[in-house]
């Protein structure tokens, strides 16, 4: 069960402190800043990651479990047990968060920007999570990170793609992450595409493995 644990325990930090981010710079007019919720979700994402990595091979994303399990490199059957931890942690986090912050209209939910289509946010989000997990498949072997520089590898890529894209697409690359302050919120609208492209973009990363690597390939 310790494995479970430190999945719920993970998503609700994530989603907590990156949501909250965003949660608290839309109260307040801005005062976190665009780099400032980048950061936070890289800091975090990392921080986690050094925090579990050993545990649960802190995936905190179901796009990911399932990228490993895609890969071989994590069994099927954990799955949806790591799908309902990885919930519990989204919801309650924001469940806190509505509570501290009721006048927020978002939660920190993943809207494409005002005029930018959702098809092409869908296009985005694949190619965000697609470029994510690359590196988490590079880095990491499905149940433990490998050396003191995954978590880094790992939060700078969430860092960078949530710098430049999350004007645009809020930088999701997490069903989960996007589910949970939808649904406590209400934003609703274009939510489809939040919670399957990240599953392409994950999918496709775990198909052009093979290109790259002739050994421990997935």
């Amino acid at each position: 069960m310790k494995k479970y644990f430190a999945e719920t325990i993970g998503t609700f930090a994530m989603v907590f402190c990156g949501c909250g981010a965003m949660t608290i710079n839309e109260i307040t007019g801005g005062s976190i800043t665009h780099v400032g919720i980048a950061m936070t979700w890289g800091l975090i994402v990392m921080s986690m990651i050094y925090a579990f990595g050993d545990i649960s091979g802190a995936h905190f994303n179901p796009a990911v479990t399932f990228g490993f399990a895609y890969a071989n490199k994590f069994p099927w059957k954990e799955v949806p047990k790591y799908f309902i931890a990885q919930a519990i942690g989204a919801f309650l986090a924001c469940l806190i968060l509505l509570f501290l912050f009721p006048q927020s209209e978002t939660l920190g939910s993943s809207l494409p920007a005002q005029g930018f289509e959702p098809y092409r946010a869908f296009v985005l989000e694949i190619l965000l999570t697609f470029f994510l997990m690359v590196v988490i498949i590079n880095v990491s072997t499905g149940s433990k990170e490998i050396g003191t520089m995954a978590g880094i590898a790992i939060g700078a890529v969430i860092l960078l793609e949530a710098m430049f894209a999350g004007p645009m697409t809020n930088a999701s690359m997490n069903p989960i992450r996007s589910l949970a302050p939808a649904l406590m919120s209400g934003n609703l609208q274009h939510l489809w595409l939040y919670l399957t492209a990240p599953f392409i973009g994950a999918f496709l990363a775990v198909m052009s493995c093979s290109f790259v690597k002739e050994e421990n390939c997935c």
